[in-house]
């Protein structure tokens, strides 16, 4: 007799013979609709666009996969005296972009943290 799972620890039907029961079943259709789910979410993330700032004199835009989509540099922020100030905006808007980018991905992908290395 199996538990309300259908899970029979025997192994055997009532009929004496072996056969996958509607519990292993279940959870194969439950493991396929996850993966459905997981992929649905990894394509929501090349579809998030966020936005990273730096001084407000340099953005830069990524997708939630962390691709580089734009880099907008404001003219007041180039000094040719001082192109490392202006490399330093362009890494802190880069930065600040893929921390967002980051919480996103954490938001949509929360429901599979259990299955992180499964798929």
């Amino acid at each position: 007799m199996g538990n309300k799972y259908g899970y029979n620890p025997g192994g055997a039907s009532a009929g004496g013979g072996m056969k996958m029961g509607g519990g292993m079943q279940n959870l194969m259709k439950q493991a396929q609709q996850m993966q459905q789910k997981l992929t649905e979410a990894q394509q929501q993330l090349e579809e998030i666009t966020v936005e990273g700032k730096a001084s407000g004199l340099v953005s830069v835009t990524c997708n939630g996969k962390k691709k580089i989509l734009s880099v907008s540099i404001k003219p007041e922020a180039v000094d040719p005296d001082d192109v490392e100030m202006l490399e330093d905006l362009v890494l802190a808007a880069i930065n600040d972009a893929y921390t967002k980018a980051e919480q996103e991905e954490e938001k949509l992908m929360a429901p599979f943290a259990a299955m992180r290395g499964m798929f």
